[in-house]
């Protein structure tokens, strides 16, 4: 009896921070599917140690102590998360080959209702969306473990530099010096504060809905019109990527199976972005998943598309196995 209240006394203390805690190892981790795991481990590991837990800080810092541990151990045999744009320069040729690399293990995007509890609060969506936007995550990926610790802990939750030294066994002015070195290293690749994301303003509602009808037609010159001059569209596992709405449109119009009408789209959100699961129509007639993409408005274009072609992410974004047959 007494272990039982004991678990229920720790779930109830504990559940709270669920997410929060699967945000945190997602944004070192670039995984949904290895934050879950970790978040996993760290409850299993808080739960053995319950019982020793002191108080000396309060159980959300216990427990993030927890999940950066285990977080930096698995990172230690596990290579780093790319988009293809962090691998080469773009294609100059669309219509070339695609080359797939499926052994890299590719960045991952995250739905948003994984990320926060209520979706009706404007300051924890908000918080959530800036600090796992796509580009942000990508930027991370960049730097060794530690320092992703290091400028998660201080610059996410403002942590004190003696408190993420006391984490990494390590002394305040190498926290401070590992921070420097990250900052540094971000500079060049990390999102701008000035593109923090906002509520989709009318045009960009009205963006989205020509998005899903030019998508749908695969008709590429709306499609070209949709981008901005500079956008960039990328599609693990494949390693190419292109610059510039024409180009898009041409890597579309060569490399896209699908014909008019070969395609749905159901919007969702990721990473604090709008995103649509893509479905492509069988030779059966029925639409199953194809990608999921995700994208980046700027203004009222979309300044970068990623497709992402790992199916698995469907039922983790509770999209279904099958485009819903329209109602007669």
């Amino acid at each position: 009896m007494g272990a039982t209240m004991v678990l229920e006394d720790f779930a109830t203390a504990t559940d709270p921070y669920r997410r929060e805690l699967l945000a945190h190892c997602y944004r070192m981790l670039g995984s949904l599917h290895d934050a879950e795991d970790l978040v996993q481990e760290t409850y299993l590991r808080a739960w053995r140690a319950y019982d020793r837990f002191e108080g000396r800080s309060s159980l959300r810092t216990w427990l993030y102590k927890i999940a950066t541990t285990a977080c930096l151990t698995a990172l230690e045999n596990r290579k780093r998360r790319p988009l293809p744009t962090g691998l080469g320069g773009p294609s100059e040729m669309p219509g070339d080959e695609l080359v797939e690399r499926p052994e890299i293990p590719w960045l991952e995007p995250i739905p948003d209702s994984a990320l926060v509890d209520d979706p009706t609060d404007p300051a924890s969506v908000v918080s959530a969306r800036e600090t796992t936007r796509l580009a942000f995550v990508a930027a991370l990926q960049h730097l060794p473990a530690r320092q992703r610790a290091v400028l998660v802990l201080r610059e996410v939750f403002r942590w004190k530099a003696a408190e993420v030294a006391e984490v990494l066994g390590t002394s305040t002015a190498a926290v401070n010096s590992i921070l420097q070195r990250a900052r540094a290293q971000l500079a060049e690749v990390r999102p701008s504060q000035d593109d923090r994301p906002a509520p989709l303003s009318t045009t960009q509602q009205q963006l989205l809905e020509r998005y899903v009808a030019a998508f749908e037609a695969k008709d590429i010159t709306a499609i070209v019109q949709l981008f901005t001059a500079e956008a960039i569209w990328e599609m693990p596992p494949f390693t190419t990527w292109v610059r510039g709405p024409e180009q898009i449109g041409r890597l579309i119009e060569l490399n896209c199976p699908a014909g008019p009408d070969d395609m749905r789209l159901l919007a969702t959100r990721a990473n604090g972005q709008a995103a649509f699961g893509v479905y492509l129509r069988g030779a059966d007639g029925v639409f199953r998943p194809f990608q999921l993409q995700v994208l980046e408005l700027e203004d009222n274009a979309v300044g970068h598309a990623v497709a992402f072609f790992d199916l698995s992410l469907f039922p983790a974004f509770g999209l279904p196995a099958t485009y819903p047959e329209p109602r007669g």
